[in-house]
């Protein structure tokens, strides 16, 4: 048996369990298992695998893996990260993997935001991807991050240890978008809960910067397993017409942003106008809309020119 020989087994199994990578997936499992490279898989694959016990375990790794993969479980799930802004973050079924669409939201406030003074707030967190990429190579000083689920934040809280350091100073907050900034949040601290109060005079906030759900409900129903079976429903519904978060957070960002203040949000492709007309209306000012790689619409910024008070015309429910 050689290296060649179970890659090509493993995409077979992949290719009638219709994984459309699925010689990409069968690789990347196939040297996870084995511990290797791509340049030693090159150069040894058309050789016999020595018959030894390290061998054979990592045959049945190997083809455990793809078993799991068979089912159609997400390929970071079986390996357990997904690289986002140059760092591995690691991930499980308690959060969304993190996407590439994702380092456009993270580009731009690089591009665009240098002053490492000023205080990030970045709601609906998940893995933690968009608050320790900013934290990281941006250098903010003042970074906090909310989600509703206490699953994701003890998995974006070890992000941060493991990526930023044991001293990692990311403020994690656990509640329902603004609320988790409120007395009735959460302050999640080295993975435990305490009780704690951030007022908007300390924590008033020069960027904010959201993933938020913004799928329809029903188009869920319709996505691929991977994503509709195995990643956080509640990572992925903005409820009928998926702009359930964009209200909230129009309705109420105004409260929490400095005077000059910048909001950057990714948004579904088709999206673009309905959240530019949500922030617009909500007296946002400066609203631009930034295309990702393959030139989609992908994420919507805007300034606050002063004091925000929202438009009651907008009506949307608080999340």
């Amino acid at each position: 048996m050689t290296l060649h020989q179970l890659l090509n087994e493993g995409i077979r199994k992949l290719e009638r369990a219709g994984d459309s990578e699925a010689a990409l997936d069968a690789r990347r499992l196939l040297l996870a298992a084995f511990r290797l490279d791509t340049v030693h898989f090159l150069m040894n694959r058309m050789e016999n695998l020595e018959e030894t016990r390290a061998v054979e375990e990592a045959a049945a790794d190997y083809r455990q893996m793809i078993h799991r993969r068979c089912r159609r479980i997400p390929l970071q799930h079986i390996l357990g990260t997904q690289d986002f802004m140059g760092f591995t973050f690691e991930v499980d079924s308690r959060v969304l993997i993190p996407r590439q669409d994702t380092e456009t939201l993270v580009e731009t406030v690089l591009q665009e935001q240098k002053d490492p003074r000023k205080r990030v707030l970045d709601l609906c967190t998940g893995s933690g991807c968009i608050a320790i990429s900013l934290k990281a190579i941006g250098g903010y000083a003042h970074v906090t991050a909310t989600d509703l689920s206490g699953e994701a934040l003890a998995v974006a809280a070890a992000n941060g240890e493991r990526i930023l350091g044991a001293g990692c100073d990311i403020q994690w907050r656990q509640g329902d978008l603004f609320e988790a900034l409120s007395p009735q949040g959460r302050s999640i601290v080295s993975r435990e809960r305490s009780q704690g109060d951030l007022s908007r005079t300390e924590t008033g906030f020069d960027i904010m910067v959201s993933n938020p759900p913004y799928i329809p409900t029903e188009i869920i129903r319709g996505l691929e397993p991977e994503v509709r079976d195995h990643e956080p429903f509640m990572a992925l519904d903005g409820d009928r017409d998926g702009l359930r978060f964009y209200r909230s957070i129009a309705k109420e960002a105004g409260k929490w942003l400095r005077p000059g203040g910048s909001i950057y949000l990714e948004i579904g492709h088709d999206q673009a106008g309905a959240v530019k007309d949500l922030l617009g209306k909500a007296g946002f000012d400066n609203i631009k809309v930034i295309k990702d790689a393959p030139g989609k619409d992908r994420v919507v910024r805007a300034d606050a020119k002063g004091p925000l008070h929202y438009n009651n015309e907008l009506g949307g429910c608080h999340v």
